[in-house]
């Protein structure tokens, strides 16, 4: 066990990492964050989240369900190094340019220009100042095609010889639904080393939750609601016959109750989130590690019901240490993916990072099927030996649904891959929540039809 041990303190560092690195949700909050060199620009990412357009004559509604969307600027203030601030006077007006600019993800193209063919550049220079007509030393940016109202640039100066300069506190009202960013961007080399410090909030029509997050509130909801059914009907069974219970079923009891209440607390966390647009850490950690036990559990379910645990055999046997470890293995593994994926984080993390933290998870699950598999093979060989053919019968149907479960997975694997793959901007976004939502799906019927072949009766222990 001295390697589950380690792989606990590790999970633990990283996990610590990951929430010391997180972001507060709908809530952007820039605490000195620096900007870096893009070809002849400087830039600093503001966000990137799906917003929903603002619905029209809202502009009178209050609360947090009042149809508006905005994404509001807050005590944004840009501080300049001394070195910069000295190069001017106390009398000079504009001595430094900083610019705000949201687009929509299919705008992308509309910032920024090439002169004679060269290479891109995001500030205008003298050669673009006589083709695109923009100012130099400023962003270059067109007007989009499908919102008279962007990309939105904001400009922000700095006066006389000030270190900081205040931006005005702004709320910019979105009228398009899309995938939108923003960027806060300077041209001056001169302001090289500038830092920012404030926040900014997205909001969407019915709350902070981000666009692409809405629709799994309301999933979650339903998904508590069916987990509910399921337990009141598994409940009354086993109140029943609860003298002919077997182990496996309490495992079954135990895994229905998980699930609800996994169900039920991130319902709940979304909607505090999307009331006040910030994700507690210590909730949301809360809620992923009940899930990520459910997970563990369910799998290891699944594979002492292939072994024939409390049908063929009474116990695991020597096998016991072997499913515990990875059991442990499989948790850390789902522990630290769950937590990067939702512990404070609305931006999707990078490609390279999920890959990253997704190998060991899928790697552990292909050894799962690998050793289920294996497992009903050899358990429906001792059924046969015994003729036991009620018990054959059942395992015969378990195995069916577990072959369609393997199938549909490794499907939808496929599609979340070509998902992704096809959609590098995530302009898809409205339909992304799909993704998170078969699984759980998948993981709820696969345990209903446990529950059936499995329902506690008069003849469990026969």
């Amino acid at each position: 066990m001295e390697f589950a041990r380690k792989g606990t303190l590790w999970v633990i560092l990283a996990i610590g990492f990951v929430i010391w690195t997180a972001v507060d949700a709908s809530v952007h909050t820039y605490y000195w964050e620096t900007f870096r060199e893009n070809g002849n620009a400087y830039l600093l990412s503001g966000g990137s989240e799906g917003i929903v357009a603002s619905r029209v004559g809202t502009s009178e509604r209050w609360g947090i369900d009042n149809g508006r969307s905005y994404i509001r600027f807050e005590n944004i203030t840009f501080w300049r190094t001394e070195e910069a601030a000295d190069g001017h006077t106390r009398m000079e007006h504009s001595t430094g340019l900083v610019q705000a600019v949201i687009f929509e993800a299919s705008d992308r193209d509309n910032i920024g220009g090439s002169a004679y063919g060269g290479q891109r550049s995001i500030c205008c220079t003298p050669d673009l100042a006589k083709l695109e007509g923009c100012r130099q030393g400023e962003v270059i940016w067109r007007p989009s095609a499908g919102d008279l109202n962007g990309p939105y640039v904001l400009n922000v100066q700095f006066s006389g010889n000030n270190i900081f300069t205040k931006m005005p506190v702004k709320e910019v009202l979105i009228r398009k639904t899309g995938m939108y960013n923003l960027f806060f961007i300077f041209c001056d080399p001169k302001l090289k080393g500038l830092m920012m410090t404030g926040k900014t909030s997205w909001k969407n029509p019915t709350g902070y939750l981000p666009g692409r997050m809405a629709p799994l509130m309301t999933f979650y909801m339903f998904m508590s609601v069916a987990y509910l059914l399921l337990g009141l009907i598994w409940f009354s069974q086993y109140v029943r016959f609860w003298k002919e219970i077997l182990q496996i079923q309490n495992c079954i009891t135990l895994v229905i109750g998980l699930g609800m209440f996994e169900m039920t607390l991130w319902y709940f966390e979304y909607v505090n989130f999307n009331e006040t647009g910030i994700r507690p850490i210590a909730i949301t950690v809360w809620v992923v590690t009940i899930g990520a036990v459910r997970k563990t559990i369910s799998r290891l379910l699944i594979l002492s019901v292939s072994m024939g645990y409390g049908v063929v055999r009474p116990t695991l046997g020597g096998l016991t240490k072997k499913v515990l470890l990875l059991g442990v293995t499989y948790f850390l593994a789902t522990e630290l993916l769950d937590v990067a994926e939702n512990v404070g984080t609305i931006n999707d993390i990078s490609g390279k990072a999920k890959l990253f933290l997704f190998l060991p998870d899928a790697f552990l699950d292909a050894f799962l099927i690998l050793w289920i598999f294996t497992s009903l093979s050899r358990t429906l060989e001792k059924l046969q030996a015994r003729r036991s053919s009620a018990k054959l019968e059942t395992y015969r149907k378990f195995t069916n649904a577990l072959a369609v479960a393997v199938i549909a997975s490794v499907a939808w694997i496929g599609y979340e891959v070509y998902f992704k793959a096809t959609d590098p901007f995530n302009e898809r976004w409205q339909s992304a929540w799909i993704i998170t939502a078969f699984w759980d799906i998948l993981a709820f019927l696969l345990l209903s039809v446990i529950c059936y072949l499995w329902a506690p009766s008069q003849s469990s222990k026969r």
